[in-house]
Parts: structure tokens; C-alpha cells; sequence
């Protein structure tokens, strides 16, 4: 019988109506977990219910049943601790919130990594929490991840909910089982929006039935700058997403700078990896192939040189469709277009307002934004002619009404309509070229500037040279000196004229396009673009020669992830010197983030701006010379012939040899017997000699680089072994580059050299060693997000399957690899692939059915389930 204090009552909600979501984990374990948890719930706009958010006048166990009590859905994060047991209790505090959770409450359960051991009695609970039906059981490495899968695991959750709310349909009578729908991608990328979408049910409605006719592949939503197309199709995309099953993805193009990079863009939000081995377009391609997902790419208008590369994607993904957004049409065949007007103005009123009558979406709007910056505004009889004033007054524009509306706080209706009448009819005059509606937004912009103070102004242009997000290190970098950039910055902030995100426990600041767009404007009338631009490169690329040598060892995932954060300017930053022929800087830029391009699978992108730098006829000096070498030398390595690499490399190790910078010529002499084992026919002398000078010189370098390349160049001494079909003398040398590893406690080779070592143990038949470590390189992997490795992870996993005689489990795991290497556009040499010769002995064996059914569950199979099934196989022992 349920306890008395959970029996059923009433709804009688709060006057907030919120959602309540119940925490529960230990305190002090995982304080920093709680700390994300509740922002996370909080950006949903639920309320977080912990224990140490409320007074306590109660004892701590009637107080969380208090709260178990009063709560909708029930989170729980473990990770080492069982939690202490009072006296007389037989469970913890932990295990008894569990307990007291009613059956019917939805769980979310998040399980940390551990390199530790579990507290026994913790293990068991998680083991009983697994048997839930109502439990959702994920794993995750650190709070960034928790924050990310608990907002998307609760909108999922609600979502849910709120279709089981529904009325039901009339039950069907049993059918033959159909084969599992495609498991979804998980992807963060849409944005989570904050505010509710006005006025817009005639164009949703539009916009929906074009998508969900099968004859409609490419919808433009066109319009001028600041009418609301980006947050529509944002709200479209949110609405829809149930009706694409392999995901919605939004790609903001604003950042971009030229049409020839929008397929970069698009490869950084579907995770597709640049890694130089086939062109990034026919990666995209491969993608999206059997995806039936909708793209939204957003703010096209300035890259309309890449409309052919939208064309290529609808051509090669038939149930892939593309929503943009842009101020011109594509011209493409096949395109529909949604012209998004301006919002609906209020209609001339006969006699006294009434409260009571709706309001015209335009004047909805306003208020929204109003109340978000004076909670206690709100309209009267003796504003309301203003206000509808205002909102005549500014066309309907959302974002000029946005604009407007950020300055309630200051001032009243009518002192906002009478400086917005004085103003707004001298700025539009001197704008005749432009549309209506674009000179609306562009005169409230101006109008809303000229309502700052001198500094703010001078900031605000300043950080038009920013693309995508950036942080307040990086907004002191460009400020005037002596500045007071936070106060400036929160001037801007409660303007609406920079927009402030938390991301991963850091605060990042973002320009609107519209804003950026006139803030560039405004440096290069003033003269002052090509200055910003120095002062922005001299920042990023301080920060990339001080985070180089950190992203090897134990800071390299944090590193990865801040640097992601700001990828966008990374880029900006290597256009620009390109653009400025400043070729060394640009060499020293991309050699010092070497590891962070590995990582982040953008190395494509990198060999493109040595590629640049090499075509330029500029003479450069050695260093920087050999540096392009390298990076077009070893990227190329993956799709050229060999044989055309070796000079290249060897040019490059000369150069490195003669500007004396022994460790650019070991790993440049790494890559040269690399390719020299895998040419046809291999030169094995050759690429011995090689890579014991590597080796060499990274013992004469010593230290971090030393190590680290030493390890690389132990792991293709291994390979030339197997190449030989030496396996026994290979393993001595992926357990040397493993020691290495493990002395650095660097993720990368970490997961590189747990892989080799555990396909040699594989190879040699010692089943149980290779369980143990190719699963620690497989969670190296995930908890690095390092896509590459993940795939080598579950190849390996094919081998254990095998060994184990799990026929439909192998063919499951190849599958899924196969897949996830198409989604991210990653390559995987034949030269040293074994799970596909572990599959053949299957087939031939006469289990060639369930291999092939477990693949083609497998190439429907997401990350994360994939990675659950190989941590399954790694829970098991392994028959030898």
C-alpha cells in the first residue's frame, strides 16, 4: 500500500505552474553534477527540487519526502557513494528516495563512468534500477554531458507525455511484427528557445504541410533581415520533429564568411568529420543517405554560391529535406518559398479599449519582450494607444519591436513612441535603397545604438568581428584599453543588442546576424575592420600556442571542449590571416591546435589553408613551409596513392630537419614510415629506418611531445609487425606506446593504443585480456567524443562478439560501425581492418544469416545504443 503522503489527490497546482523534477544523488560526490542539473532543469523553465534548496526545519528524511511528494519526474545520478545509513535504517537516504518514488513517476537515471570501484550496495541498487520498466539509464562522463542529456532526455519526456494525453486511438488488430524504425541521432543542435512564438499560426501550418508533402524537398522561408525566419523555422523544426525520424538539424550559416565553406558548417553539426580522405561534399552525401532527417540552414543569403551544394544533398539523400532561411531565393529547382511577412498590427479601434479583446500579434509581442526586461508592465488603458503606436510604428518587425521593447525599463510608452517618431524618421531617410521592412530593423538598430553611451557603441561595433559565440576573455582582447567590459557588456545585454549563453559552466556572448551585420558596417566606415581582425587573430592565436601544449595529457578533453566553444572563430581567425597573406602566423596557428584538429575530425579543413598557403607563390620560410608540407602530406595520406605522399613527407622532415625543430621532423618521419608500410609493395626497410629515427628524436626532445610522439611511432612499428603477420612481435610495441600513454594520461593515445594492443591480444587469442582493454579505450573514447575512436572501439568489439560466438551481436556492432563511420564521414584502412576477416570466418562457419541480420540492425542502431550493446559483451567473460 502506497504511504500515506504519496496517496492520490487533487491537481492543485501553484500559481507557477511548473513542472517539478526531483533530484536525488549524494551531496558532496557530486555537487558539481547537481549544480548543471538544476540549470538544466531551470532552461527548461521546471523547478529543480533538492534538498538544499529549501529550508529545514524538518528532518532531512521527512523533508525529501516532503519533496518526493510535490515532484513530477524523478532524476537520479550516481556514481561511487552508496550514501551514509542513519541508525536504525537498513538503506540509505540514496536508496530510500529511490523506494519512496511513486511506480507510475517517470525516472531518469545517470550513471557517471568510474575509473574507481562502486560501493557494493550501490552496485546492487543500480542493478535493481535497471529492471524498471518506467527507468531511463544512461551513462555520462562529467556534468557537461549530464546538463546536455538530462535538457534533451526531459523535452523527450514531455513530449511523450503530452502525445499520451492525447486521446487514444481505436486499437488495430495484430499485424506481423515490422522490422524497428531507424533509431533517431541524438543531436543538441537544435536551439532551445526561450520565449514563445507570436502570431505565427498561419505560416506554421503552411510551412508543415509543405514538409510533410512527399513532392517537397527544399522550402526557403524568405524575408527581410529581423522579420523572424530564423525563430520560425526554429519553432517548425521543434514541432516537427517527431516526424523525422533520423533528426532535426539547425545549421546557423551567419558565422560563415564564403559559400565554399557552408559544407563545413554543415559537417560540424551532423558530426561529420573533415578528415581530408574524400571531399567533404560526398561525406555529406554519405551522411545523409538513408537519413530521413530535416536540415534547417539558416541565414543563407550571403552564401548563395552554395546553393549547387544544396542541390547535390536533395539529389544524393532522396528522404533528406532542407528548410532555409534567407532574404533571396536559391533559384533551384524544386524549390518552394514561404514569404514570412511582418507580424499583424493592431486594427483601428471604435470606442474604450477592452482588457478582455485579443491582442494583434505584433502588440503581443511587444509585451512579451517588455515583461521580460519590467516583470510588472503590462497594458492599461492609458498605454495601450501607445504601445499600438510603437508597434504601427515599427511595421510588425519582430526584431525592431524586440529592440524597442528592451527600453521599457527606462522608459514609459509614450516616451518610447515620441523619441522612436523624432528618431526613426531621420535614420530612414537617409536609407531610400532599402525595402520597408529592412529599413525598419536597420533604423530601430541605429535608433537603439544611438541610445547608448559613447563606449557601449564603440564595444558593440568592436565585437562585430566575432563569428558564432565567444567569451569574456576574448570580448577583453578586442576592447579599447582601460574599458569596463563587463558593465559595457551587460548595458548591451539588457539592450537586446548582444545576447548572453551559458554553456558548460562558462558565460559566452553571441551577436544576432542583423546586429553583426551592422556592427561590420560600422568598423569598416570608421576604418577600423582590418585592426579589429589583427586584435581578434593576436588572441585566438596567443590561446592556441598557450592550449597546445596542454591538449596533450590530462587537460586535453577540457581543452577540446573550450576550444569547440568558439570553433567558429578559430575559423575566422584562419581566414583572415589567409586573406592578410600572413602565411607563418597562419602555419604556427594550425601546428600549435595539431591535437585539437585530430580530435575534432577537422584536419580536411586544415590541409584547404595549406593548401592555400602552398598554391600562393609567396616564399615562406622553411618551417612554415614544412609545416603545410606536413599537414597536406600526411592528410592526403588517406586518398592518394602512397607512393606520391613519400616525397612530400620526406621534403617536409628535411625542412623541420634544417629550421631545427627535431620534433616536427619525428612525427613528419612517423608519417613517412606510416605510408611506406602500406604502399604497394611495401618498403618495410625503409619504413623500419624511419620511424627508429623518430623514435630517436623524440627521446632527444624529451618531455610531453617527446613521449607522446614516441608513443605514436611505437604503435606503426606494431603495424609493420601484423603487416609481417609478426602479431607476437607487434604487442611489445603497443604496450610500450600503452606504458607511454598511461605516463602522459592523455585521452588520444590512450584510446589509439588500447585499440592496437587489444587487436593484438585478439589476434593471439587471449580473449579476456582484450575484453578488459579494448573496453577502457572504448570509454576513453566516448568520454573523449572522439568519433574516430568510437568507431575502432566497436570494431573491436566485432572480434570479442566473435570470439564469444555471438554471431548476430558481431554483425550487429559491424553494422553500427559502418554507419556511424558514414554519418561522420570517417575512413578506415583496409591495411589494418581484422573485424571484417572475424565476420568472413563467421559466414563461413554457417552463421552468415545472423550476421547479416544483426548488420542491418546494426546500420539503424544510434551511438549510444551501439555503445550499450558492446558494454554489455565487455560485462561478460569471454570464452577462450
Amino acid at each position: 500500500m502506497a504511504a500515506p503522503f504519496l496517496t492520490p489527490r487533487a491537481v492543485i497546482r501553484t500559481p507557477d505552474q511548473r513542472l517539478r523534477v526531483f533530484v536525488s544523488s549524494t551531496l558532496k560526490e557530486l555537487a558539481a553534477e547537481r549544480k548543471v542539473a538544476r540549470a538544466a532543469i531551470e532552461r527548461l523553465a521546471a523547478a529543480p527540487v533538492m534538498f538544499e534548496l529549501g529550508a529545514r526545519p524538518h528532518p532531512p528524511r521527512a523533508l525529501y519526502r516532503a519533496y518526493l511528494e510535490q515532484s513530477d519526474i524523478f532524476v537520479g545520478l550516481y556514481w561511487e557513494k552508496y550514501g551514509w545509513v542513519a541508525p536504525d535504517e537498513k538503506v540509505s537516504g540514496l536508496e530510500d528516495e529511490y523506494n519512496l518514488a511513486p511506480p507510475s513517476m517517470p525516472k531518469l537515471i545517470y550513471i557517471k563512468d568510474t575509473g574507481g570501484t562502486r560501493e557494493p550496495r550501490l552496485t546492487q541498487l543500480l542493478d535493481r534500477i535497471r529492471s524498471d520498466d518506467m527507468a531511463s539509464f544512461k551513462y555520462f562522463s562529467g556534468p557537461a554531458e549530464l546538463g546536455d542529456l538530462l535538457v534533451a532526455d526531459l523535452a523527450i519526456l514531455l513530449a511523450e507525455r503530452f502525445d499520451e494525453s492525447r486521446a487514444a486511438p481505436a486499437p488495430r488488430a495484430p499485424e506481423a511484427e515490422e522490422p524497428p524504425a531507424p533509431a533517431a541521432e541524438p543531436s543538441d543542435a537544435l536551439p532551445v528557445t526561450l520565449t514563445q512564438l507570436v502570431g505565427r499560426d498561419r505560416e506554421l501550418e503552411e510551412i508543415g504541410g509543405m514538409l510533410r508533402d512527399p513532392a517537397v524537398r527544399l522550402v526557403t522561408l524568405n524575408g527581410s533581415g529581423g522579420i523572424g525566419k530564423t525563430r520560425l523555422a526554429i519553432e517548425i523544426g521543434r514541432r516537427m520533429a517527431d516526424e523525422f525520424p533520423d533528426g532535426v538539424a539547425f545549421v546557423p550559416l551567419a558565422p560563415v564568411d564564403s559559400a565554399a565553406h557552408v559544407a563545413t558548417a554543415i559537417a560540424q553539426v551532423l558530426a561529420v568529420r573533415d578528415t581530408g580522405d574524400l571531399p567533404l561534399e560526398d561525406k555529406l552525401v554519405t551522411a545523409l543517405r538513408d537519413r530521413h532527417a530535416l536540415l534547417i540552414l539558416d541565414n543563407f543569403e550571403h552564401v548563395l554560391d552554395a546553393a549547387p551544394l544544396v542541390a547535390a544533398l536533395l539529389e544524393g539523400a532522396p528522404e533528406t529535406k532542407i528548410l532555409v532561411t534567407s532574404r533571396t531565393l536559391l533559384r533551384l529547382l524544386g524549390e518552394h518559398s514561404v514569404d514570412v511577412s511582418p507580424l499583424e498590427l493592431p486594427a483601428p479601434r471604435v470606442g474604450p479599449w477592452r482588457p478582455e479583446a485579443p491582442l494583434a500579434a505584433s502588440v503581443a509581442l511587444f509585451v512579451q519582450r517588455a515583461r521580460a526586461v519590467k516583470p510588472d508592465f503590462d497594458l492599461t488603458a492609458d498605454n495601450i494607444d501607445a504601445v499600438e503606436k510603437i508597434s504601427v510604428r515599427l511595421e510588425g518587425v519582430p526584431l525592431a519591436i524586440e529592440l524597442a521593447a528592451a527600453r521599457i525599463r527606462l522608459l514609459s510608452p509614450a516616451s518610447l513612441l515620441e523619441r522612436l517618431d523624432r528618431q526613426l524618421a531621420l535614420l530612414v531617410g537617409g536609407q531610400r535603397n532599402l525595402p520597408p521592412r529592412q529599413q525598419a530593423v536597420r533604423s530601430t538598430i541605429e535608433w537603439s545604438t544611438r541610445l547608448l553611451g559613447i563606449p557601449e557603441r564603440n564595444l558593440l561595433w568592436r565585437l562585430g568581428v566575432f563569428a558564432g559565440r565567444f567569451s569574456l576573455e576574448a570580448v577583453e582582447a578586442v576592447a579599447e584599453p582601460g574599458s569596463d567590459v563587463l558593465t559595457l557588456l551587460e548595458t548591451l545585454v539588457d539592450s537586446s543588442l548582444v545576447r548572453q549563453q551559458d554553456r558548460s559552466g562558462r558565460t559566452y556572448f553571441l551577436l544576432l546576424a542583423t546586429v553583426r551585420e551592422y556592427a561590420l558596417e560600422q568598423l569598416e566606415v570608421q576604418g577600423l575592420l582590418r585592426e579589429l581582425q589583427r586584435l581578434h587573430a593576436r588572441h585566438y592565436v596567443a590561446w592556441s600556442r598557450r592550449a597546445g601544449p596542454r591538449l596533450l595529457g590530462p587537460q586535453q578533453r577540457e581543452l577540446v571542449a573550450l576550444l569547440s566553444e568558439e570553433r567558429d572563430n578559430l575559423r575566422a581567425v584562419a581566414h583572415n590571416l589567409a586573406e592578410a597573406g600572413e602565411w607563418e602566423t597562419l602555419a604556427d596557428f594550425s601546428w600549435a591546435l595539431y591535437l585539437y584538429w585530430w580530435i575534432g575530425g577537422q584536419l580536411g579543413e586544415v590541409r584547404g589553408w595549406m593548401d592555400a598557403l602552398l598554391g600562393s607563390g609567396d616564399r615562406v620560410p622553411d618551417r612554415t613551409r614544412a609545416i603545410a608540407l606536413y599537414f597536406t602530406g600526411a592528410i592526403r595520406y588517406w586518398q592518394a596513392p602512397t607512393e606520391s605522399i613519400v616525397p612530400i613527407l620526406a621534403e617536409s622532415a628535411d625542412l623541420f630537419r634544417k629550421s631545427g625543430l627535431p620534433a616536427g621532423e619525428a612525427l613528419t618521419l612517423n608519417s613517412v614510415g606510416l605510408a611506406l608500410v602500406t604502399q604497394l609493395p611495401p618498403d618495410l626497410p625503409g619504413a623500419t629506418e624511419a620511424l627508429q629515427r623518430s623514435i630517436r628524436l623524440f627521446q632527444q626532445v624529451g618531455g610531453a611531445w617527446g613521449a607522446w610522439g614516441e608513443g605514436f611511432a611505437q604503435i606503426v612499428l606494431g603495424r609493420l609487425q601484423l603487416v609481417l603477420g609478426n602479431v607476437e612481435g607487434g604487442l611489445p610495441h603497443f604496450e610500450a606506446a600503452l606504458r607511454l600513454a598511461e605516463q602522459q594520461q592523455d585521452d588520444l593515445a590512450l584510446a589509439v593504443a588500447l585499440h592496437d594492443t587489444g587487436w593484438a591480444h585478439l589476434l593471439l587469442g587471449h580473449a579476456e585480456e582484450a575484453r578488459k582493454v579494448i573496453s577502457r579505450g572504448l570509454e576513453i573514447s566516448v568520454r573523449l567524443d572522439h568519433d574516430e575512436g568510437i568507431a575502432y572501439g566497436l570494431e573491436a568489439f566485432v572480434g570479442i562478439a566473435a570470439l564469444s560466438g555471438d554471431p548476430e551481436r558481431a554483425g550487429f556492432l559491424a553494422g553500427a560501425a559502418r554507419s556511424r563511420r558514414e554519418r561522420v564521414g570517417q575512413f578506415n584502412p583496409a591495411d589494418f581492418t581484422f573485424h571484417a576477416r572475424m565476420l568472413d570466418q563467421l559466414r563461413a562457419g554457417g552463421a552468415g544469416e545472423l550476421v547479416d541480420r544483426g548488420f542491418e540492425a546494426g546500420r539503424r542502431a544510434s551511438r549510444d545504443e551501439a555503445v550499450a550493446v558492446a558494454r554489455e559483451i565487455a560485462d561478460s567473460r569471454v570464452a577462450s
